[in-house]
Formats: C-alpha cells, structure tokens, sequence
C-alpha cells in the first residue's frame, strides 16, 4: 500500500480543532517579540532554541512553553502570533479553527485579560475577510493551577463572553483530575459556553470518563488512552463524543515512542470520531499537513481515510448546520 502524497494532503480541505495559541509562537517571532518588548530569552539564538525543543514528558514541554509565552505583551503581539498562524492555516488549507487559549498564563504576570483576547479575536476576525477561514475560540484553565484562580478567570471572560465559544482545560494532566474543575465547569455551562477537556493523553482512560461525566464536555482534547477501556470505547463509539488528536505531539512528548506505534487509525475503524490536529506545532514539529503526512509515511494512512478524519472534524467542529455543510462540500 502506497502512502498518500504530501500534495494532495496538503490540498485537502481541513479542520483544526486542537491547537493551542501559545504553542504556534515559531522561534523567528519569538526573539522578534521579544527584541519587541526588551526582554532578555534564556537562548542566545533561533537554532538554539530549536535544539531545546527535545523533550521527554509533557512537563519538560510546558517549562519552555510558559517561558516562550513570556514574549507576548501587548495586544498587537497577540495579533501577530495568531496572524502567523492563521497565515499557516492559508497555505495548508485548513479552512476552520477552534484556537485554545490560556488566559491565566498572560494574566498571572500582568497581562490584561482584555489585551489578550483583543489581539486574538481581531486577528480571527480579519481570517475570516482575508482568508476565508471561520473560526471558534476556546478559552482554557490551567489545571495545575486552582478552581479558585479558574473561577476568577471565568470572571474576568464575562465581559467577552459573546467572543468565546467553549471552556477547555489543559497543562499537566498527572495527579489533576477533571473533577477538580467540575464546579467551575458547571457555572461556564450556565453562562452558555461548551466544554472540553485534556483527557487520557498522559492521565488515565479514567479520566476520560470524568471528563464526560463530570464536566459534560461536548470533545475530549487527545483521549488516546481510551483504547484501553473497552466500555469506553463502545460509549464513546455510540455517542460519537469526538476525541482531538495529536499525532506529533503524541510521539514528541512520548505517549507513543515512534508514530508507527500510534492508535489513530485503529480508533477510527473501529468507528471512534477521532481528528487529527497539531496541538503545538511550533514545538512539535508540524502543523496540520505534517500531522497528516506522519500518518501517511508511518501508518499508511489511504486517503479514504484522510477524507474520514476530515469529516470527522467538520462534524465534531462547534458551528452551525450551515457552515459545516458548505465544508463538507469543500471537501468534495
């Protein structure tokens, strides 16, 4: 069986649904941003900071991540780092996005919230003029931090809550269950926001449950860890929760030693709304084509199911009928 060619993916009509806004910061904009806003990086250049990039668990990713984000001060500097991905999305073709972003990474060193979320929502707004591409925006707690500091973020979104779509929750996973969040979860829900949660990549398949169970999520952002449960995997079958995976941050940070180990396609027989995103793809090595062609080379991937994962992530995506039945014909 011949792989799918880098071409035709690259072609294909695509969804992301799993991408952190913080993690698309490419090495280039990092040093200029910070040139920018007079802040002194610990590397003394862009290869440097590539070489760092070697990571062997979530947390080794998030140390750099968080210092990265550093940069990022002002509200034209949010513009710009979500331009640059968006500019990405152009070329790549994917022509719908549901950015997380972290507001308590930028608010706990002084960063309004208001700066954040203008600079993101008016670089979104000007893809969808200039580019073409929709997008959802997904406003995620640190789970590291506590359901106090999630609820006083949740405050502190009311007054642009029309610009926001969902309430995620992300970081390190270990020993920070779903349930931690249920409250704060349960009050997003009565202000009219969706849900989604970080589940079963690092933490358990029991996770994953809580997730659903708990938090009401509507998708569980990565859930590999599923295949181990198999009542999860018939639940999860059944009511066509979708799960957002990312197949080159998996193997990054290590939850797969190799891509040929990964699970995604045998989810995806096995009838599991699975997609495929790029999590963040300036630190892990690829966006939405390179996600899809690692699948190609290491799974071989056909492009039946290609089309298969694309169609799951219009059907998974937070828009109305509409929009993803003009996707859908997009995809052809």
């Amino acid at each position: 069986m011949t792989s799918v060619n880098q071409k035709w993916l690259n072609a294909l009509p695509k969804v992301e649904l799993h991408l952190h806004i913080e993690g698309s910061l490419e090495p280039e904009l990092m040093f200029e941003l910070a040139q920018r806003n007079n802040i002194d990086l610990p590397f003394d250049s862009v290869e440097q900071l590539h070489s760092a990039y070697k990571f062997s668990n979530l947390q080794d990713f998030l140390d750099i991540y968080y210092q990265g984000a550093n940069v990022l001060q002002q509200e034209q500097d949010f513009y710009d780092l979500t331009w640059a991905y968006l500019k990405k999305c152009e070329s790549q073709n994917v022509i719908h996005v549901e950015p997380f972003f972290d507001p308590q990474t930028h608010t706990d060193r002084g960063v309004a919230f208001e700066t954040v979320i203008k600079g993101i929502t008016r670089a979104l707004n000007d893809a969808q003029v200039k580019l073409g591409i929709t997008s959802q925006l997904i406003m995620c707690f640190l789970r590291h931090l506590s359901e106090e500091a999630a609820f006083a973020t949740l405050k502190q979104a009311e007054p642009f809550i029309e610009q926001i779509v969902a309430v995620g929750l992300d970081s390190s996973e270990q020993g920070q269950p779903p349930e931690k969040f249920s409250r704060v979860f349960a009050e997003a829900r009565k202000l009219g926001l969706l849900t989604v949660a970080h589940a079963g990549e690092e933490g358990p398949a029991e996770y994953i449950w809580t997730a659903i169970d708990d938090l009401k999520v509507s998708r569980v952002d990565h859930g590999v860890r599923a295949i181990e449960d198999l009542e999860l995997m018939a639940y999860l079958k059944k009511s066509r929760i979708p799960l957002t995976v990312c197949p080159l941050s998996n193997t990054r940070l290590c939850v797969f030693d190799n891509m040929s180990e990964h699970n995604i396609l045998q989810m995806l027989e096995q009838g599991v709304c699975v997609t495929v995103n790029s999590d963040d793809p300036a630190y892990f090595g690829g966006y939405m084509t390179e996600n899809f062609v690692a699948l190609s080379e290491s799974l071989n991937m056909t492009k039946d199911q290609a089309r298969k994962l694309v169609l799951n992530g219009i059907e998974a995506s937070f828009v109305d009928d509409d929009r993803k039945q003009e996707m859908r014909v997009m995809l052809g």
